[in-house]
């Protein structure tokens, strides 16, 4: 498994993902800015993502939907705040209606992803920060930290099926 490090600290409200890929930086980089390949890795295995719409750029919105083994959809939407091509990007994730439309009462997250050299390989580290302890804990317990692990450990098959 690629994910090397989870950890979660609730009085700073923010929920710190580190993982090592045997790809170079603008491998992992491509893989965030096309919405094809992008789709095949985030979520779980049993959640798999559509992307509508994605570009990583500042200022633009990415929508998707995560389908799950029933075929029920659970929406969502990145705003892309900033960008350091290929080195990371940052955004607010956050859960939607069908519409896209943010759903009231559900947390939004502040999220940054930097990727940087590590040996022959590249060191992914996402950093997702909430608003309240709540909001975190709420996510905690949808089994956001178990569908992230999973997700990530999908990164290593496509990227050598991509090489």
């Amino acid at each position: 498994m690629p994910v090397i490090d989870i950890s979660k600290d609730i009085d700073t409200r923010t929920l710190t993902i580190t993982a090592e890929f045997a790809a170079p930086v603008q491998r992992l980089w491509d893989l965030y800015a096309d919405p094809r390949q992008l789709e095949r890795v985030w979520g779980p295995p049993t959640y798999p993502a559509t992307f509508v719409d994605h570009a990583l750029t500042p200022g633009s919105r990415s929508t998707y939907y995560m389908t799950s083994p029933e075929g029920e959809r659970f929406y969502g939407f990145w705003e892309i705040t900033s960008v350091t091509e290929p080195t990371g990007f940052a955004f607010d994730d956050g859960f939607a209606d069908a519409d896209f439309a943010p759903q009231p009462g559900m947390p939004v997250s502040g999220n940054a992803v930097v990727f940087e050299p590590a040996g022959d390989g590249t060191r992914a580290t996402w950093t997702s920060r909430y608003a309240t302890a709540e909001d975190m804990r709420k996510v905690l317990d949808m089994g956001m930290e178990e569908g992230a692990r999973e997700a990530m450990g999908q990164i290593d098959d496509l990227l050598a099926e991509i090489a």
